[in-house]
């Protein structure tokens, strides 16, 4: 998961809550280029920050910072998708593929669900994308995955499409999960896991 963390081009700060965890906001404030969804703008603003770009259809950012940022301000006035999704294609039209998301829970729970489940679809597009909350990372997966961890680490498993579940360094078996919690409350029980399946799932870890 370091891997991810060193090679991250771009940080998108959702209108969620602002993270409070120590590793979301150091990956929000040690990136290069961040892209503010709308009035997630305002808070990042507030605590001395400048984003690269803000995106949205400007329903949420203050009068004040529409006007005194107008020049990075990228309105997009689509309601058949949501901000965090206009920020990630704002993005790869400028070519970023390894994109961190924060900010992207809390306030409302239909906008965490919205947010969360719109990963997939990001990989999907071609983008190797993860959502940093307060308190695990939500990662979109295909397929056979292998990655270091540590004994006893929580983890879940949500999924998608997917068939032909089996995994290596979990603590309870896996199987062709039709419902979401099917795959909750997991653990690793060594310093990594494998899981293979054929299709597409969500993977969160906890901190």
């Amino acid at each position: 998961m370091s891997d991810f963390i060193d090679n991250i081009e771009a940080v998108i700060l959702a209108n969620g809550d602002y993270p409070s965890h120590q590793l979301p906001l150091q990956i929000l404030h040690s990136s290069e280029y961040v892209v503010c969804c709308d009035g997630g703008a305002d808070t990042y603003i507030e605590k001395g920050f400048v984003p690269n770009a803000i995106i949205g259809d400007g329903d949420s950012i203050c009068a004040e910072n529409r006007a005194r940022f107008s020049d990075i301000i990228f309105f997009v006035p689509d309601q058949e998708t949501n901000d965090q999704t206009k920020a990630i294609d704002f993005l790869i039209s400028k070519g970023y593929k390894n994109i961190a998301i924060v900010g992207a829970t809390g306030k409302r729970e239909d906008h965490t669900i919205g947010n969360i489940s719109l990963l997939v679809d990001y990989k999907r597009k071609g983008v190797d994308v993860r959502c940093y909350t307060d308190y695990g990372i939500f990662i979109p997966c295909k397929d056979e995955i292998t990655m270091s961890s540590a004994e006893g680490k929580q983890l879940s498993i949500f999924n998608v499409n997917a068939k032909s579940f089996s995994s290596e360094g979990l603590k309870y078996p896996i199987y062709d999960f039709t419902s979401l919690w099917q795959g909750t409350l997991n653990r690793c029980t060594s310093d990594s896991f494998s899981i293979k399946a054929k299709g597409e799932y969500l993977l969160f870890i906890a901190y």
